[in-house]
């Protein structure tokens, strides 16, 4: 399992709402389609906007608090068909639970609990897209380095 976070969350230029994960890097990252509510859902979870009543997750947070128990983490487990899947764990005592969830319900709970993320490495292996633009920076500057260190800049020579 990579542990990773929430890079974005928006529309596409198709106009299909997607949500971004990023590992600890933000190199490898894993886009997941997800519904219009579930992006207004976790937008609102990253800006901390409240809107005085609650929405269906802070519901289901609330509702998992009040028994006792703690969303410990969540998890992007599989990709079949097109499809992402997701479980929550949750614990109480030492009791843990493992339950069924779609990929964008479980991350608006995980915002809201502040509760880890982590993906399946098989999953990033199949739909991940690599972000090769800091290793390019990276190459710039190592090619910048080279060229400053075959300057010869002897004040003698200058004159």
């Amino acid at each position: 399992m990579v542990r990773m976070t929430v890079q974005r969350v928006g529309i596409d230029p198709s106009r299909q709402a997607l949500v971004i994960l990023a590992d600890e890097d933000e190199r490898r990252l894993l886009p997941i389609l997800i519904g219009l509510f579930e992006a207004q859902s976790i937008a609102m979870a990253i800006s901390g906007e409240e809107i005085g009543r609650p929405l269906t997750h802070d519901l289901l947070l609330s509702v998992i608090e009040e028994l006792g128990w703690a969303l410990d983490r969540i998890e992007v487990t599989k990709l079949a068909d097109r499809t992402f899947y997701a479980l929550l764990h949750v614990s109480r005592d030492n009791q843990t639970l493992t339950i069924d969830s779609r990929p964008s319900d479980a991350i608006a709970l995980a915002l809201r609990a502040d509760a880890p993320i982590f993906v399946a490495e098989e999953v990033l292996v199949r739909a991940q897209v690599i972000d090769d633009s800091a290793e390019e920076e990276e190459q710039d500057l190592e090619k910048f380095k080279d060229l400053l260190e075959k300057i010869d800049l002897d004040e003698d020579e200058s004159e």
